[in-house]
């Protein structure tokens, strides 16, 4: 407590000349320091072209400049090293109270750069957010947003800030770390009439011409997703089931894509799977939900004028 009494004593005991010059002083060590951030920055943007490089380093910089002003303020403004760590007590008491979430998000922030849970490029959910990660800052994430009133996985045009928070209060969908890959599928209607052995011929065929770069990808990929986590070895190969139905026989076609070309890819096998149904006929044939009417009785009508 004597300490404290002493801390706040030597505050008020201070001359006016000397608070002003040394508020000049830090004005202008700040201003230095922010010079050679800047100078930092500007010297690795001319010696490389990896994006990625360049968006960390700036961050890097950035908040290293940001934690050496911090310092050099406590110094100017404390004055003694002795009232040091009593100052910083008083701050950090008071700074937890009034910004608990702002420490919370910082703290997710410390988790997200740490702990892999993403990082920019990746496509996550997050606070039932979807979308392309395109900056992770102290206290929040900024999203890409995918969906919402636009179907599949295309672009919204919105660009959604979440609270870095959010990794400690809820799930982390995470679309391409580790595993750049979905599995996706496609179901196809038959007539009972058609050759199956012809419709099953003609989806592996299109399988085989349209998804084997993904697929021997895919199997690199899990590889190493096996040696890092507990999880099975899985079959990326495509697989290709049927089931009877009161209406049809339904082909169910499930495959790996890579998660930025999920519609393109499906859009691809319809159209191709389709040729080949048609070029087909009468062998192979999509079902619908239609009727039939396959027999009606005589009608008897016998009109009357009133």
């Amino acid at each position: 407590m004597q300490s404290i009494t002493d801390f706040f004593g030597s505050i008020d005991s201070e001359n006016l000349d000397s608070w002003f010059s040394d508020l000049i002083r830090f004005i202008l060590w700040s201003v230095f320091i922010l010079f050679l951030g800047w100078f930092a920055r500007k010297m690795i943007q001319r010696t490389t072209t990896d994006q990625i490089l360049l968006y960390r380093s700036r961050k890097i910089t950035r908040y290293l400049s940001y934690f050496l002003i911090f310092l050099l303020a406590i110094f100017t403004f404390v004055g003694e090293i002795k009232y040091f760590t009593i100052a910083i007590g008083i701050m950090s008491a008071g700074v937890a109270l009034a910004l608990q979430e702002v420490i919370l998000s910082f703290a997710g922030w410390i988790a997200i750069l740490t702990s892999n849970i993403y990082k920019t490029g990746d496509r996550i959910e997050i606070n039932q957010i979807k979308g392309d990660v395109i900056d992770i800052g102290m206290t929040r994430t900024t999203l890409m947003e995918i969906g919402v009133w636009v179907s599949s996985d295309n672009y919204s045009g919105r660009i959604v800030q979440v609270s870095n928070a959010f990794v400690f209060k809820g799930t982390v969908h995470n679309y391409s770390t580790d595993f750049p890959f979905v599995w996706d599928e496609i179901n196809l209607p038959v007539q009972y009439d058609s050759d199956l052995v012809l419709v099953d011929k003609i989806i592996r065929q299109t399988a085989q011409e349209n998804l084997m770069d993904y697929t021997e990808i895919a199997k690199e990929e899990w590889k190493h997703l096996v040696k890092n986590y507990l999880i099975e070895n899985a079959n990326v190969e495509p697989t290709l089931t049927l089931k009877l139905t009161d209406n049809w026989i339904e082909f169910n076609f499930r495959y790996v894509v890579d998660y930025k070309k999920r519609r393109i890819t499906k859009d691809q096998l319809y159209k191709e799977i389709y040729k080949q149904f048609k070029i087909n006929e009468p062998k192979v044939k999509l079902a619908s939900a239609t009727f039939s009417m396959v027999d009606m009785p005589d009608l008897n009508v016998n009109l009357k004028n009133y």
